[in-house]
């Protein structure tokens, strides 16, 4: 096959929502010849968990963007109360890299504002843009053939082409990207908009089938996110509001107030929430946000995850254009960082989404941690992708936060829990 002609485009970008605008913007500011590419117009909407975690807000606040969502009404929350069940956890989140709340934008903005960042930037954002594959030589992609809506087939060429096009990846598809790890759906999602219900803190309920969320969003709206295992999905179906509405009556007094506001849209559910890690490289092609990594939104962790990546992605792509045919090895290297970051987060979010109900040991640890700030501030740094999990039940730690005391009757509870289980087990 004769080479093809010198590429078009520095990197061409399939998907431009958060993880694909965003690894635009980036490449586009580094003076990288851009081309992103989306079926949608914005703005526009999609299923999103909403929250932006605070190491998401210290990069929107890094690359400039933090205050046009303020300026579009974004509320902060920087206090939640968070309510395992028996006991109530109210705290503050730690600052982080300049960010001390995390902000839950409607995706109609966060969307439109990154990509018309992007097109400040000097990028080509084509809306409406429809990829039917990829365009090889030899084993290395090289650019996509696709079209606008009702126009004629065009190929553009590139160095690298990024599949930031979700979960059901089109570019992951047609590269026969491998699967790291993968665990099928354990849950489902629904949520909805209500008015007239004012959060001053957000709000995060844990019982024993249901996971309920409640966050301020833009336009005074509260969004209020249900999840549930995945086999109570057909009967959650069969009565959305009524199943809705009775789960939001077991989390203190959330339901009464939200039959005081008014419902400002329709419910969206979903059973389509896997967890799943894929190679995220290969010759002429990489992926980035859920086409690389995905979890189930039980944790919040999607977007801050993409831009997480989004950041190591460019880091490697400049890097590896620049030293001119080292692109491969760069990209290996954002390989292996991104799976050591994610790792932790993708562990607790399993757990999470499993609804295993809390042991003896970590009851406990949520009675030893209450009213004390310090430790409860900890907690929401782990909720919000700061701090793993391991770190923060480590001894030293635990005993730093809730005293020697505390700690003795946590360790002694973890031990009888073992040997329970133990005996049941022989």
């Amino acid at each position: 096959m004769a080479a093809l002609a010198t590429p078009g485009y520095d990197v061409i970008i399939v998907g431009s929502r958060v993880a694909g605008s965003a690894t635009t913007l980036l490449l586009a500011r580094q003076g990288l010849r851009v081309l992103a590419l989306d079926r949608s117009r914005f703005p526009s909407d999609t299923l999103s968990s909403h929250q932006v975690q605070l190491p998401g807000i210290a990069r929107l606040r890094r690359w400039g963007l933090l205050d046009r969502l303020r300026a579009a009404g974004t509320p902060a929350t920087r206090e939640i109360r968070l309510d395992p069940g028996e006991v109530v956890l109210a705290g503050r989140y730690p600052p982080y890299d300049g960010a001390d709340a995390l902000y839950s934008p409607r995706r109609v903005l966060l969307d439109a504002t990154l990509v018309d960042a992007a097109r400040e930037a000097g990028a080509e954002v084509r809306e409406g843009f429809t990829v039917d594959e990829l365009v090889w030589e030899r084993d290395r992609v090289v650019g996509i053939r696709g079209r606008e809506h009702g126009g004629a087939q065009v190929t553009e060429t590139a160095s690298l082409v990024v599949g930031a096009d979700g979960k059901r990846s089109l570019v992951a598809e047609a590269v026969a990207a491998p699967t790291q790890r993968s665990h099928p759906a354990s849950t489902f999602a629904c949520y909805t908009y209500w008015s007239g219900v004012p959060l001053p803190v957000g709000e995060l309920y844990q019982r024993p089938d249901r996971t309920v969320a409640a966050f301020p969003t833009n336009d005074d709206l509260t969004m209020v996110y249900v999840a549930g295992p995945a086999a109570d999905f057909p009967a959650f179906r069969a009565d959305v509001p009524g199943r809705y509405l009775a789960a939001l009556d077991g989390c203190g007094d959330l339901g009464a107030r939200v039959r005081g506001g008014e419902q400002a849209e329709r419910f969206r559910s979903t059973p389509d929430v896997p967890n799943r890690i894929r190679v995220p490289h290969g010759p002429g092609w990489a992926l980035v946000g859920d086409a690389g990594l995905v979890l189930d939104p039980i944790t919040g962790q999607g977007i801050g995850n993409a831009f997480r990546d989004v950041e190591l992605l460019v880091e490697a792509i400049v890097a590896g254009l620049d030293e001119g045919g080292r692109i491969d090895a760069r990209l290996a290297g954002y390989h292996a960082r991104r799976d050591t970051m994610a790792t932790p987060m993708y562990d607790l979010t399993l757990d999470l989404a499993s609804f295993r109900p809390p042991g003896p040991a970590e009851r406990r640890l949520f009675a030893a941690l209450q009213g004390r700030s310090a430790g409860i501030a900890q907690l929401l740094s782990v909720f919000a992708g700061v701090l793993p999990m391991d770190q923060f039940r480590a001894p030293g730690n635990l005993l730093r936060l809730v005293g020697p005391g505390n700690l003795a009757r946590i360790a002694a509870a973890e031990l009888r829990h073992r040997a329970r289980r133990g005996r049941a087990g022989s």
